[in-house]
């Protein structure tokens, strides 16, 4: 008994001292809140072995990562607006990703982890987001503070869904874009472009997307990107540049085989561009982030508003 004693007095410490090593390689974890600004991109610090819980304030709609091998994504309608990202590497990796709300904002999130053999790193467990500023949360129903913002009769669209509202010029361009004959451009997902129109230094273009695939897909917020296509970026790969959104509308996002969305978007067109530069509408589906469908849209919309 006394040489158990002996040993008991002998390995506590040495239990002790090595608990305490093992906490020190730990990483100290971080619970972080920021306002949601859809411009700016989130560093998140990810760790082999822990999870990450991101809460944005309205549900969410999709998730997307850069590189699906290296980082795993969870997102549960039970509860609509966390996702969590976790490695799925033990190795050093870095990725993107981008959570998309059922009201079309974005949050752009750069993931990094130093893998498991850096245990000093900090960790992010928590990124909570908060509403940023014109932004009201009602319930389970976001809602967006938009200039002059005037209702629209939810039957006169299909499915009865509906986005960003502007005026009665618009409602006017987006019935006769639902009745013009489209010139589709793609695959399996298809866009056409319609009618635009200028006021000042905003342009509003007209489209469509028909799902031609077999199966139902979602869309994302259509996006605008200044395109150079000269010869010395072709061989070095093209150059693209985004273009602020200012609103946009989409009669759906959720498309079943078949069926056919019709919307508008606005955007702050650039003052000048190169001649080898020219403007493209953007419109991808969730699934497939990597394989957008591209259209040239006019520089200088026609006065008469008829495409160019």
């Amino acid at each position: 008994m006394k040489i158990c004693r002996i040993l008991s007095h002998l390995i506590t410490p040495f239990a002790y001292l090595t608990l305490a090593l093992a906490q020190a390689d730990v990483g100290s974890g971080r619970i972080i809140s920021l306002s949601l600004d859809s411009r700016t991109i989130t560093t998140l610090q990810l760790r082999p072995g822990f999870v990450t819980s991101v809460r944005v304030p309205e549900p969410v709609s999709s998730v997307v990562l850069g590189d699906p091998g290296a980082f795993k994504a969870e997102h549960s309608e039970a509860e609509p607006q966390l996702v969590f990202f976790k490695p799925s590497t033990a190795t050093p990796c870095h990725s993107n990703a981008l959570i998309t709300t059922r009201t079309g904002r974005e949050v752009s999130l750069s993931l990094i982890s130093r893998g498991s053999s850096d245990k000093s790193a900090p960790i992010d467990y928590v990124l909570r987001y908060e509403p940023p500023h014109g932004m009201l949360i009602a319930g389970s129903h976001p809602t967006f503070l938009i200039e002059e913002n005037k209702s629209i009769d939810p039957a006169r669209l299909p499915n009865g869904r509906e986005e960003h509202v502007t005026d009665n010029s618009d409602d006017d361009a987006l019935s006769a874009q639902r009745n013009a004959v489209p010139h589709w451009k793609g695959e399996s997902l298809r866009v056409s472009i319609g009618t635009s129109a200028q006021d000042s230094d905003s342009v509003r273009v007209a489209f469509s997307v028909l799902n031609a695939s077999p199966k139902t897909i979602e869309l994302l917020p259509p996006q605008i990107e200044l395109t150079d296509i000269a010869k010395e970026h072709r061989e070095k790969g093209i150059k693209a540049e985004p273009v602020p959104i200012r609103s946009y509308r989409l009669t759906s996002r959720r498309l079943a085989p078949g069926e056919r969305a019709d919307g508008l978007v606005w955007f702050e067109r650039p003052p000048f561009k190169e001649s080898s530069e020219h403007l493209e509408l953007q419109v991808t589906e969730a699934e497939q982030v990597d394989r957008p469908v591209l259209v040239t849209v006019s520089f200088v919309p026609a006065k008469n508003g008829d495409t160019r």
